[in-house]
């Protein structure tokens, strides 16, 4: 299931979005432009692994992607979702959230994969905290999501407490396949399933935190 857009009227432009959009497609193709030697580099400084950590990178590995697919991936969730978050929580506050996310989401990875030498990138983390967020603000909002059963493609509304109460469900029980299937994890499919739940749960947690839940009910659903 792909979600395409969330039916919510947004009452102000999600410049904060945009921008973290924009951020990662120019590291994304700083990161083409590099030599072997240089993406090495880059990878051993800025992405997250967990034996041999820089602090910074917590941060800095939220802005590296592994390719076309993973950037895309990542950027239209954020879409679809962080446009909405910011438009409640404000620009400044919405920054912070998604960057607190990120950060949690990179800590629960390293406890969960204590000596890996596997460097890990991506914004994933943060945004699935983002995720956990609008699953508090927008529950009964519809998402339309392009759904592929087989051969067939077709398109649904979807209630949000539906599509996100699935997807956090396969980010965990993928995670705890994988603790008890290594060939799950070698076989070219290292996703860092756990950043994903624990991202999860930091934006349901941090929403309160940062004042999100008190304004949910000024904003209108499209029908």
């Amino acid at each position: 299931m792909i979600p395409l857009r969330a039916l919510i009227r947004m009452r102000s432009f999600p410049a904060v979005t945009l921008a973290l959009i924009v951020v990662n497609a120019l590291c994304f193709l700083f990161e083409l432009t590099l030599t072997s030697y240089g993406q090495h580099v880059v990878i051993e400084r800025y992405a997250l692994i967990p034996n041999h950590l820089h602090l910074s990178a917590l941060v800095t590995s939220m802005f590296l992607h592994g390719g076309w697919m993973h950037i895309i991936g990542n950027m239209w969730f954020l879409w679809v979702f962080g446009s909405r978050v910011e438009d409640v929580l404000g620009p400044f506050k919405y920054l912070f959230y998604y960057l607190f996310c990120g950060v949690i989401a990179a800590m629960v990875h390293l406890a969960t994969n204590l000596g890996s030498p596997i460097p890990t990138i991506g914004a994933s983390g943060a945004i699935a905290g983002i995720m956990g967020g609008f699953l508090l603000l927008y529950p009964r909002a519809r998402i339309f999501t392009l759904i592929f059963v087989f051969i067939f493609i077709t398109t649904l509304d979807i209630p949000a407490v539906l599509l996100l109460v699935y997807w956090f469900l396969l980010q965990l029980f993928s995670g705890l396949f994988s603790f008890t299937h290594s060939a799950f994890t070698t076989a070219g499919n290292n996703v860092a399933w756990f950043a994903h739940v624990g991202g999860f749960l930091a934006g349901m947690f941090l929403l309160s935190v940062f004042g999100g839940r008190g304004r949910r009910s000024a904003y209108e659903f499209r029908h």
